[in-house]
């Protein structure tokens, strides 16, 4: 766990691309999970950025 907490866009990009080479090779994945998977994968976006912002002004303070 702590892993995920010193490096969490490090683990949303491997995830990403995981995702991307899923939705590229296997193409009779229906097209509902993969608008699902998007919506989540923006939105745990969000969640890794205000991590970083937030590790970043720890570090200025």
């Amino acid at each position: 766990m702590q892993f995920v907490k010193v490096h969490p866009a490090r683990l949303y990009a491997v995830a990403v691309a995981l995702f991307a080479l899923v939705a590229h090779y296997v193409p009779e994945l229906p097209s509902e999970l993969a608008l699902g998977l998007i919506a989540a994968v923006l939105g745990l976006g969000e969640a890794v950025q205000r991590t970083e912002d937030r590790k970043t002004a720890e570090a200025r303070a």
